[in-house]
């Protein structure tokens, strides 16, 4: 009770010592203080964060306005507002190169990044129910071996795939490209599933066995609809690595017309002749435009996928 509470006599009892009161101040000023230091805190947090993000989104910016620019004044521009705007970038882009249009180009890199986006939800997803739900002999070993593919390079097997593909005739065509992605090929894609099933609990799957389900029901009717999120995750690194992929189309491709987009993209650049930069800036621009798309419609689920490690209500 308050030391200025009446007592039950009436009388009111003397006012609090000057130690009291000195205590109370010196926790007001000791709030004001540590609340003074708390914003200076968020200040420079959210300055700093500002300041990288200026840094890390200056090129994208530098670039959607550049092709805007005449050819003549991108090189060597580093200012982001132009002197000088044109939209004949767009129109060269959207005719393309070499008597190929622009929108071949996109329907390649699209048919490469939807493909790749179905073969590794169908075959990750049935390789990681594998792995986390059926008993089988050597299942930790062949586990093991294909997290260690994680760590093979890319660049050491291009030659040994090549010569295979080369073997079977399937160069210049879209199947080395996809093969792999519905062969379960995708290390990273299984291990992040496996771990995703690893926390579905098995009673589910014991109730389905009573009902007299088998493995195919199972992973249908069950597991399918409660990997949605890591299948959004899967489904949004699978097409965006597959749309910027430059390397493996390069090595197996050869017609102009089955190029996908970043290939188009090199050729507006020539070192024996004229560079066309500008109808190259508005391509770039162009080929990017889907992938933000598809990542800002998605990218609620790439948390969900990552982190979630049990059924959600």
């Amino acid at each position: 009770m308050s030391n200025t509470t009446p007592t039950l006599t009436g009388e009111t009892p003397p006012p609090a010592p000057p130690a009291a009161e000195d205590r109370s101040v010196q926790a007001r000023a000791a709030r004001r203080k540590a609340k003074l230091r708390g914003g200076t805190r968020t200040v420079l947090f959210h300055g700093v964060t500002w300041a990288l993000g200026i840094v890390m989104l200056y090129p994208g910016v530098w670039m959607l306005l550049s092709s805007f620019r005449p050819t003549n004044q991108i090189i060597g521009e580093v200012g982001l507002i132009p002197r000088e705007t044109t939209l004949d970038n767009f129109t060269r882009a959207f005719e393309g190169i070499g008597g190929v249009s622009f929108w071949t180009f996109f329907s390649n890199s699209m048919i490469l990044a939807v493909g790749s986006v179905v073969g590794v939800c169908l075959s990750c997803s049935v390789a990681a129910y594998a792995f986390a739900r059926i008993e089988f002999p050597g299942r930790k070993l062949y586990f093991g071996l294909m997290i260690g593919t994680l760590l093979l390079p890319f660049h050491v097997v291009i030659i040994p795939q090549f010569i295979m593909f080369n073997e079977l005739g399937w160069t210049d065509s879209y199947i080395p490209l996809l093969i792999g992605k519905f062969l379960a090929a995708e290390a990273f894609f299984v291990f992040l599933m496996v771990q995703f099933m690893r926390g579905v609990p098995r009673e589910l799957d014991e109730s389905a066995r009573i009902d007299g389900a088998g493995h195919g029901r199972i992973y249908w009717f069950i597991m399918l609809p409660l990997m949605r999120p890591v299948l959004a995750t899967a489904s949004i690194f699978a097409f965006i690595w597959s749309w910027n992929d430059f390397l493996a189309p390069l090595i197996y491709l050869r017609s102009p017309d089955k190029y996908p987009l970043p290939l188009m993209l090199r050729q507006f650049s020539d070192q024996t002749s004229v560079s066309d930069y500008g109808a190259q800036m508005a391509a770039a621009v162009l080929a990017l435009a889907p992938v933000i798309i598809f990542f800002m419609l998605f990218q609620r689920y790439i948390v969900d996928g990552v982190a979630t490690s049990g059924l959600k209500g």
